[in-house]
């Protein structure tokens, strides 16, 4: 395949083609960050990916990054590189909802440890994403400001919880963006959007500054276009933080020097489990050619089995509630957050109108789920037993790859879906998950990238490793996309496109009140 020419909007640049034109000194960081801030003034009146926007801040730290590069010091992949950050990663002086009505008016002292790093790095943040209430949705139709759009279909979900974040990188309103990966909240918006998100495993990035759903299972990672430009963000986000009790103080290996093209003799496994009844024959397709063309590459693939990854979503709704409803029994309307005491008869009282009122329809279901999972005379059979099914779970993981490298499979059973079509539904949204929830169940790392098209929408192959081999996942989809241009193709999403009828709350411009 020819290589593409480097296109002439800065917005369609990767990080790594942006990176090269900084330091040759053919755009400044001004220039770029203020194409990615027109851009966000164009379509997101459409797709709604953001929901603050630091216009003020961003030129100002891209003129701090412009004195770098003049200067030739401190350099690094991401200097001068206009992000977008997930509203569930806290950020000093600037806004931070988690996408609740509870959290609208709360403003951080202090910044997670990844967009400290991000900064130190000499990236500009662009602003707050949108996303499912405290990360908890497959469609982003659960943020109290109103449902992000899918670029490629602006009538369909961008999936979920980071919904903004993938549909950000999408429409070419960030470069690259973080996002929070719960049960499959970074690898199947990007398959629904045709990014690259990637869950990285627990413990090789800090959790400090993120606002918890489920601690056991919450992971921080990145969206791009490429490959490549996933292995820059992750270099500077990945490693060891005292500051986070779950942080694991493993090597970070150097990323871009995997990327070699070469996955001669790599073995993939291929789980007769992930490809059942109920997955559309278009994604099953895409993924299908996608293994021919690794083998190509000189890929080997075997058949494995995971037989009890049938029991991940039942278990996984029974943890990720239960850890849920003891993360939010902070907010009570006392400590911070909204508060509705006045006129309230007690503190009890004002207490559940507070809890009402700040909390939608789908977190409020996850707190009665999992507290009934922990109460008295329960505790045993139901969570007791799910986190036993979770270890049977990562045995079966520990299993298949003493045998392979990585394991492959669809990322998302469907393409994109309507935006509505599930919201009376939870059962179907919840198997929007069905691929992706037992990599968080075991710990493991996992990677969604474009695969192709079915029906002109994107379809995402997820990649499955063992802990720590993020490296090995990225230097497969790397050699993938040496060989194919499904990264490189952009939604028809016109500049001024017509606001949705879908009516939405729009957070101001600028730093947090």
């Amino acid at each position: 395949m020819t290589t593409p020419t480097t296109p002439t909007e800065p917005w369609r640049w990767t990080i790594a083609e942006a990176a090269e034109k900084l330091r040759a000194k053919e755009i400044s960081s001004v220039e770029l960050t203020q194409a990615h801030l027109d851009r966000i003034q164009a379509v997101d009146g459409a797709v709604h990916a953001f929901l603050t926007v630091t216009a003020e801040a961003a030129l100002a730290e891209a003129q701090t990054a412009d004195a770098r590069l003049a200067q030739g010091r401190d350099l690094t992949p991401l200097t001068g590189i206009p992000l977008g950050i997930k509203d569930v990663l806290v950020t000093e002086g600037v806004t931070t909802t988690a996408g609740s009505r509870f959290l609208e008016h709360f403003v951080p002292p202090y910044s997670a440890t990844v967009v400290q790093r991000l900064r130190a790095a000499g990236a500009i943040s662009l602003g707050k994403l949108n996303m499912d209430e405290f990360a908890m949705g497959s469609s982003t139709e659960n943020s109290a400001y109103g449902p992000t759009h899918n670029p490629w279909d602006l009538e369909r979900v961008p999936g979920g919880s980071s919904g903004g974040s993938a549909a950000a990188v999408a429409a070419g309103e960030a470069m690259g963006t973080l996002g929070s990966d719960t049960g499959g909240s970074i690898r199947q918006p990007a398959a629904l959007t045709n990014t690259v998100g990637m869950k990285t495993t627990y413990g090789r990035v800090s959790r400090f500054g993120l606002i918890a759903f489920a601690s056991s299972l919450d992971q921080i990672g990145p969206f791009t276009r490429t490959a490549r430009d996933c292995a820059s963000l992750l270099q500077h986000i990945a490693g060891y933080d005292p500051k986070d009790a779950t942080s694991l103080d493993v090597p970070v290996p150097d990323y871009a020097a995997m990327l070699t093209g070469d996955i001669q003799g790599m073995t993939i496994g291929i789980p007769k489990e992930y490809f059942v009844e109920g997955t559309e024959p278009g994604v099953v397709k895409v993924v299908e050619e996608a293994i021919q063309t690794l083998k190509g590459l000189g890929a080997n693939f075997i058949d494995i089995s995971l037989p009890n990854t049938r029991y991940g979503l039942p278990a996984y709704y029974i943890i990720a509630p239960a850890e849920a409803s003891a993360n939010l029994a902070r907010y009570d309307g006392v400590k911070y957050g909204l508060s509705l005491r006045d006129g309230a008869a007690d503190l009890q009282d004002a207490l559940m109108t507070t809890r009402q009122a700040g909390f939608g329809a789908e977190v409020r279901r996850r707190i009665m789920l999992g507290t009934y999972a922990l109460s008295s005379g329960y505790y045993d059979a139901y969570y007791k037993r799910a986190e036993q099914v979770r270890t049977l779970i990562r045995r079966d993981f520990d299993a298949a790859f003493a045998r392979c490298d990585a394991i492959i499979s669809p990322t998302s059973p469907t393409v994109a879906f309507k935006i509505g079509a599930r919201v009376d539904d939870p059962y179907a949204m919840y198997l929007s998950d069905l691929f992706t929830i037992p990599a968080n169940l075991a710990g493991i790392c996992g990677v969604s990238f474009q695969g192709g098209f079915s029906d002109g929408l994107p379809v995402g192959v997820q990649l499955l490793g063992q802990p720590f081999a993020e490296g090995t996942l990225l230097r497969v989809a790397d050699a993938f996309q040496r060989v194919t241009d499904y990264h490189t193709r952009w939604p028809e999403l016109a500049a001024s496109a017509p606001k949705p009828k879908a009516t939405r709350t729009k957070k101001s411009a600028g730093k947090g009140k």
